[in-house]
């Protein structure tokens, strides 16, 4: 049933299903070809929510979700940092030795590029990790692999030649939830704020801008900036800060922030995951 199913870009078995399972665990999940296609069946009651990545820890910010996240109508009301493990799967009785070529999502092929290097494997891009597997196994090629996850390789019968391939131990995907209504914590819980702002054409206007947060001492986690409407000359910017809008430091910052930008929309308040707590305290964000 739609209240009880989320949305996800990929094929069953994707690290993008895992992560719903994993946060979700009682919750349907259902694949999507595409992001936008993810947004849409929350959009049409389809799904109660969606499952987004955003970034990873070793291939950075992942393609087109900062462009359709300010336009995708949804709202942010949660956060998950999933440890990605990569296996390199085939069909059955491929060996090791025998593989020529690996397919995959271009972020998973960024993530186990050493290892595909040292093994002289060709990477080929696939739309999804899971959908790799799938082709691998429909082709039944041993000389064609594909990385994805172990869920990826029981789901369409294939061998795991190798686990945790990826080139950084740390290898760690950050995802946001996405629902049609906004779901904002209370005041006072360890939260993140997320916005996208432009600034006007204005000499150091982006200083300006930014010095609130600094003033007020309010801590940015992530700021991105992207081109817009077709042109060079206008950037919008795509910003996480630690803190709730109700709190009298976020408060001022963002007053501040209005007398320099020519665009804020909030994309979500949402609590902050202990991942982030984690990382701060071993030095890592």
């Amino acid at each position: 049933m739609p209240a009880s199913t989320i949305a996800y870009q990929g094929a069953p078995g994707a690290n993008s299903d895992l992560a719903c399972r994993s946060v979700f665990p009682d919750m349907v999940t259902l694949p999507c070809a595409s992001f936008e296609d993810a947004f849409a069946a929350v959009h049409e009651g389809r799904a109660r929510l969606a499952m987004i990545p955003v970034e990873n820890s070793v291939a950075g910010r992942v393609a087109d979700i900062h462009h359709l996240l300010p336009r995708g109508g949804l709202h942010i009301i949660g956060e998950h940092y999933q440890r990605v493990v990569h296996c390199l799967v085939a069909p059955r009785g491929a060996s090791l030795e025998g593989l020529t070529e690996v397919h995959s999502h271009i972020q998973a092929l960024s993530q186990c590029r050493n290892y595909l290097r040292e093994r002289g494997l060709k990477p080929v891009n696939n739309a999804d990790t899971a959908g790799a597997a799938a082709d691998v196994a429909q082709w039944g090629d041993p000389t064609k692999g594909a990385i994805a996850s172990d869920l990826a390789a029981e789901i369409y019968g294939l061998d795991v030649l190798a686990k945790g391939i990826e080139d950084a131990a740390h290898n760690t995907t950050r995802f946001l939830i996405l629902a049609r209504e906004p779901s904002v914590p209370e005041r006072g819980t360890d939260s993140v704020t997320t916005f996208v702002f432009r600034v006007r054409s204005r000499p150091a206007a982006l200083y300006k801008a930014l010095g609130g947060f600094a003033t007020n001492g309010v801590n940015i986690t992530k700021l991105e900036s992207y081109l817009v409407d077709g042109r060079f000359t206008a950037a919008q910017f795509y910003i996480d800060v630690e803190g709730h809008p109700e709190e009298r430091s976020l408060r001022l910052a963002m007053e501040e922030l209005g007398f320099f930008a020519s665009e804020v929309k909030f994309l979500g308040v949402y609590p902050a995951h202990p991942f982030r707590r984690d990382q701060q305290q071993q030095g890592g964000i």
